[in-house]
């Protein structure tokens, strides 16, 4: 009986090793075919490979801290925090988290400090614009420039006679020489009369046809584009009867008609491209038609939507007394009136018309010449000596230069009033005395140039204030000076003799540079307190700035 139960004791013992047995070999894996044994050995590769480049990586670590990984405290001080040693107990601040930040935010020690730098910081601001402000109140004001116009930016520069301006003989020659004017800096170039106007007859006045002799309306309209491109603005001359002896209007009996005429013939050549119109004894026009001559000073002036600049309305007039050219000037209306002003009286006579006319009358109004039609050229009138003296006067008066052709170069009338205008070529053979004359031509033309280009870039000359500073019977100085822009003064000695300009109503200073001289060999420098001039010199000084 023992036995048999040890016998079944045994049969179960090897019945539960042999289910074991097979429970393990149900749960083995499956026998790994070639393919998978050779992945396997693959795999075994790249497990000894890793390993090396952990054993690589690991060592450049240990050479390079860069590339250590970051523990707690170095994540952190990359994080923005900041590791600080306390003195004393070694402890480490790693700065404060969120929520700390929101509680230390919330104290009222932090919001009493946020408020006192708010404070701080709108004080701060508050006194820098403050100081700003008191500095730009303490700024020397600037003046507002004038309201001007384009004659009043250049000189102008009067052709009556085409025939004698060049060797063509009618406006195509002037045509030619556009090129030419626009070196002296001009601002205009007035023309003519070019229109049909048989001497003393009314009648047969015709404003809008051009003479057979002048030229035709094709070639007016090629100057007028060539001028235009390069900037310069043309005046026609319609003086009505400038061919006869009966006065510019003819006779009182026809002036009526002359006027009608005149109004026509100005909306015709506006619709050409006309910069403005000259006439004549404007000052007998005015009186005698007024309600016409105002009507033809609106067609003028005013301007239009096509054309909004205004027209230049520039009025002519042989009187010489200040009070009569004053007059004139506010009784016409004109934009600028020519005179005969600068012909009579010595230095000191002169020096008080300037002043009289520009203490009466906008300087944009004043015009300034020696020549015209029925006086000649600056030369005759003056002498070749001083026509550099009288250049340099006409630029630095407060006003607008006009200047007769060949003016610029010293052009004499030879006993006409419509001297053949010099043009000089490199190409002409010319003796030892033609060379001389040549040269001095060129002399004259480049002066006109220098002093044109000085007025038209410095705004004390161009629109300044006018101070006489000194004056005598043969000589004359005054100052030109504009706001904070460099100030000018202008010495003329109209004597042969040496002169010395003695100042009279304002203080001048030790030192100045000689901008312009009539006399080649002037140094650069200047007394203008103990001016010396020689016979006939001239002198424009730039004066130290008062700052």
């Amino acid at each position: 009986m023992d036995q048999n139960q040890d016998l079944q004791a045994v049969a179960q013992v090897r019945q539960e090793e042999e289910e074991e047995e097979a429970a393990a070999a149900a749960e083995a894996p499956a026998p790994k075919q070639p393919e998978e044994r050779r992945d396997e050995a693959g795999d075994a590769d790249a497990t000894e490979a890793d390993v090396s480049e952990v054993v690589l990586d690991q060592q450049d670590v240990d050479e390079d801290p860069e590339k250590r990984p970051m523990t707690g405290d170095a994540q952190a001080e990359k994080n923005g925090c900041v590791k600080l040693n306390v003195d004393g107990d070694g402890g480490e601040f790693t700065g404060l988290k969120k929520d700390e930040l929101l509680r230390v935010a919330g104290t009222p020690g932090w919001v009493r400090t946020r408020w006192a730098l708010l404070v701080l910081f709108w004080l701060g601001w508050l006194a820098m614009l403050a100081g700003a402000t008191l500095l730009i109140l303490r700024a020397p004001r600037c003046r507002e420039l004038p309201a001007t116009r384009w004659w009043n930016r250049g000189a102008l520069y009067r052709v009556p006679s085409v025939r004698a301006f060049s060797d063509a003989g009618d406006i195509r020659g002037v045509r030619e020489k556009v090129d030419a004017l626009s070196q002296l800096r001009l601002s205009g170039l007035v023309l003519g009369p070019v229109h049909v106007a048989p001497p003393d007859d009314a009648a047969a006045l015709s404003f809008q046809e051009i003479a057979a002799e002048a030229g035709s309306l094709e070639q007016f309209r090629e100057l007028l584009g060539a001028a235009h491109r390069k900037g310069i603005c043309v005046v026609l001359d319609l003086t009505p009867n400038y061919r006869g002896s009966s006065g510019s209007w003819f006779s009182d009996a026809s002036v009526t008609v002359v006027a009608e005429k005149l109004k026509s013939a100005l909306v015709f050549w506006f619709s050409e491209g006309v910069d403005g119109v000259q006439l004549a004894d404007v000052d007998y026009a005015a009186a005698a038609v007024p309600s016409l001559w105002a009507d033809i000073r609106a067609i003028v002036q005013n301007g239009t939507n096509e054309r909004p600049t205004r027209r230049l309305l520039m009025g002519a007039t042989e009187r010489r007394a200040a009070t009569d050219v004053s007059g004139v000037l506010s009784s016409s209306g004109v934009d600028l009136l020519t005179s005969g002003l600068l012909l009579d009286g010595d230095a000191s006579e002169l020096a008080r018309s300037v002043q009289d006319l520009y203490d009466a009358h906008p300087q944009t109004r004043l015009a300034w010449n020696l020549g015209g039609r029925g006086r000649g050229h600056l030369a005759s009138l003056v002498g070749p000596a001083l026509v550099p003296l009288y250049q340099l006067l006409l630029f630095t008066l407060p006003g607008t230069p006009v200047l007769e052709y060949g003016d610029e170069i010293g052009l004499t009338d030879d006993g006409t009033k419509f001297p053949r205008m010099i043009w000089d070529s490199a190409e002409d053979e010319l003796n030892g005395t033609q060379k001389e004359a040549r040269a001095r031509r060129a002399s004259s033309r480049a002066f006109v140039r220098r002093v044109s280009e000085a007025r038209a870039k410095e705004r004390s000359l161009l629109f300044g204030d006018f101070v006489a500073v000194a004056n005598s019977s043969s000589s004359l100085a005054f100052v030109r000076s504009w706001d904070q822009n460099a100030a000018f003064l202008a010495a003329f000695n109209f004597d042969r003799r040496e002169a010395r300009p003695e100042p009279v109503r304002a203080a001048l200073p030790r030192v100045a540079e000689v901008v312009l001289a009539t006399d080649p060999t002037r140094g650069a420098g200047a007394d203008p307190a103990a001016l010396r001039l020689a016979g006939g010199e001239a002198l424009l000084l730039k004066l130290p700035s008062a700052g």
